[in-house]
Order: C-alpha cells, then sequence, then structure tokens
C-alpha cells in the first residue's frame, strides 16, 4: 500500500512539473515586476497621470513601489528652481500600501500591468533600480516631455530586458506634444489652464512626436507595452482601484466667454459718448497694454532665462510686445512717436489674425477675442 500511494504521489508530482511553462521552471527569482498607471487628478501637476513600478519579492518578502516623480518641497530655493527648469527631481522608494492609499486619497486609479519578465530579466531591472537609488544616481533634471517619470521607467524596462523591437504608436502619427497635452487638458475641461500652457510654451510645443516621444504619457506607456505580443510583454493587467466618477459641472467662465465678454465690452465703451465710460474705457485700454507688456516680459525671460526646452521661440510676442510696459505710461499721449508705436502693434496684430493658421506656433484660439478687444 505504501508503494502505491508513493507512486501515485510520484506521478502527480510529475504532472504538476510538466504543466508548467519553460518560463515559468526558469525562474528562480521569486519576484513580481509591474508597472503602475495612474489616473489624472485634479492639481494641474497630475493633470496627466502618474507612473511607477511594483516590485514584489517573496524572498525578503516585500511590496515595494520605485518612484521617479519625486522632488523636495523642502529645497529653499524651490520655487526659483521650479520656474527656472533646474528643479532636480529624484527616484524614491516606499511601500506599495502607502501609495496605493495616498491615491485611492486623491481619488485616482491605479491599473496595474505583471510584466512578463523572465529571472534575469527582473534581477537586472532590480538591480538597476537599486544602483539608480544611490544618492550619487537618483537625481535627473527632470524635462516634462522629453525626461520624466514615465520615460525612465522605459528605457530602464528596454535597457535590462531582450525586447529589440519599437513601441507601436499609441497616438495619431502626426500628432504634435500641444495636440498631446491639449487632448488631455479638452478632456478633463481645464480650458484656464490650457490658455497659460499655450501662453507659455512656444514653437518647440508644435514639434511632431516621433512613436517614441509619444511615451512621455503614462496612459501611452501602458497601451503601448499592452500591444506588444511576440514576445507578449504584458502577463496580466488589473484595475487595482477604479476612480469614483463625479458629476461634471458646466462651466460658464471659460476663457472663450471672458474674452468675448470683454469684446463686447470694448465695443460698448467704444461707441459711447459719456464722457465717464470713456474714461473707464481708457483705464482697461492701458491695464490690457500693461497686462501684454508684463506678459511679454515674462515669455523674453522663460525664453532666455530657463532651461526649459519648451517655452523657447514663442510667437505670443507677436501680440504680447515687452514694449508695452513702456510706452502703456505713454497711452495719451500725442506725441507722433507714441502714435506710430501703436499703429505699428495694431498693424502687426491684424498681420498675426491674418496669418493665424499657418503660423510655426499654435496659438490659442480664445486670444482671438482678445485681439479684436484692444484693436
Amino acid at each position: 500500500m505504501k508503494i502505491w500511494f508513493l507512486t501515485l504521489g510520484f506521478f502527480l508530482c510529475s504532472m504538476l512539473l510538466k504543466a508548467q511553462t519553460p518560463e515559468e521552471t526558469a525562474d528562480t527569482s521569486r519576484m513580481q515586476i509591474s508597472l503602475l498607471t495612474c489616473t489624472p487628478g485634479d492639481e494641474l501637476y497630475a493633470t496627466f497621470g502618474h507612473s511607477a513600478l511594483r516590485v514584489i519579492d517573496s524572498n525578503s518578502v516585500t511590496d515595494l513601489v520605485y518612484n521617479f516623480g519625486t522632488f523636495e518641497f523642502s529645497d529653499p530655493n524651490f520655487y526659483t528652481k521650479f520656474v527656472r527648469g533646474q528643479l532636480m527631481y529624484n527616484l524614491s522608494i516606499e511601500y506599495f500600501a502607502n501609495f496605493k492609499f495616498d491615491y485611492q486619497a486623491e481619488n485616482r486609479g491605479i491599473t496595474e500591468q505583471i510584466l512578463n519578465l523572465s529571472a534575469a530579466e527582473k534581477l537586472a531591472l532590480r538591480a538597476a533600480l537599486n544602483e539608480n537609488l544611490k544618492e550619487e544616481n537618483r537625481y535627473y533634471q527632470y524635462d516634462f516631455f522629453l525626461d520624466n517619470c514615465t520615460t525612465r521607467l522605459r528605457d530602464l524596462i528596454f535597457k535590462t530586458s531582450e525586447l529589440q523591437q519599437p513601441l507601436p504608436a499609441t497616438m495619431p502619427v502626426t500628432y504634435t506634444f500641444r495636440n498631446a497635452i491639449h487632448y488631455y487638458l479638452d478632456l478633463q475641461e481645464k480650458y484656464w489652464s490650457k490658455l497659460g500652457i499655450d501662453l507659455l510654451l512656444g514653437r518647440p510645443t508644435d514639434a511632431v512626436m516621433t512613436i517614441k516621444q509619444q511615451e512621455f504619457l503614462p496612459d501611452n506607456l501602458e497601451k503601448a507595452l499592452d500591444k506588444i505580443e511576440q514576445p507578449k510583454l504584458v502577463k496580466s493587467s488589473t484595475n487595482l482601484y477604479i476612480v469614483n466618477a463625479a458629476k461634471q459641472k458646466i462651466q460658464w467662465f471659460t476663457p472663450n466667454s471672458c474674452f468675448w465678454g470683454l469684446l463686447i465690452l470694448f465695443v460698448l465703451l467704444g461707441i459711447s459718448k459719456n464722457k465717464t465710460l470713456q474714461k473707464i474705457n481708457s483705464f482697461l485700454d492701458a491695464a490690457l497694454f500693461l497686462i501684454c507688456g508684463l506678459l511679454g516680459i515674462l515669455f523674453l525671460f522663460m525664453w532666455w532665462g530657463t532651461d526649459h526646452s519648451m517655452t523657447k521661440e514663442n510667437f505670443n510676442l507677436l501680440w504680447a510686445l515687452p514694449t508695452h510696459f513702456i510706452f502703456v505710461w505713454f497711452i495719451s499721449s500725442r506725441n507722433k512717436k507714441v502714435k506710430y508705436y501703436f499703429l505699428f502693434t495694431s498693424v502687426l496684430s491684424l498681420l498675426t489674425l491674418a496669418c493665424w493658421v499657418i503660423l510655426p506656433q499654435q496659438l490659442n484660439v480664445s486670444l482671438i477675442q482678445k485681439f479684436l478687444s484692444i484693436y
């Protein structure tokens, strides 16, 4: 009887071993590595989502998240470095439970893609992550479009795996960087954020993205990894936390409605014969010219005074001339030079409107009413 039970046990063990795939029998790492993709949040910095890597190690009984999107609020020059594009981001590590809790608290969804990697690839990827955790390696100069928390993870996955094929496209191949961010801003109805971003980002943002550059967005990397079939890179995909969708409110105060209101106000004030209303009209003219001048100074600073790659060559300077800041103080002057200056700016603005669709930079459409309001 004992011999019969031993034979049966041996037979069952043999069947179980045969049922295992070669990858499973060869995987001695006892690790699971997965890409975490988080949905956009309410804050502007969270508008485009986030990516991180989760590493579960059964040997050390750990469940950790590696996050390249960390920066130090305690830096004494935080705001100066942030504005100038010199803020250093770093790789941090935390327990998965804490990571999940934080994103659930912000009502941001989390999708997990378990990567189909060999034992050697898993060990190499974790070793690369730990190497990047060293104090001399963990900091990098963040670039939202070209070097961010998502692109860093993508590069590490490819560097430590045997994948040779490029990732497939996830957006139309004619899309520019600006098209990509407009898609997210429109989807979340962040129209004022869209206006602000369009004002600050210059012509480089209108370059057509390569397929690889499309992956600066977390959603795009998630979709691209899902599309790789030979060999299949994603073993399984799970929604770890599904967002509780809130009812969207109708937004009335948008850049379009605001600028249309200004245009109507200026038309009414312009045709009025009332002296008080005419004074109000002159005051508003001066205020708008002052704002345009200050914006022009800001655009020049973002172009020449920062390390941001996408704020160069800003064609918004065609209407936001920094010299407005000087000439606005002489807006009521009868001096010929002053009159010629305002004539020049009017002609320049009309030419900008006429060439709107052929400019090498896509300007925000709500600015059209602004042009009409002033000129």
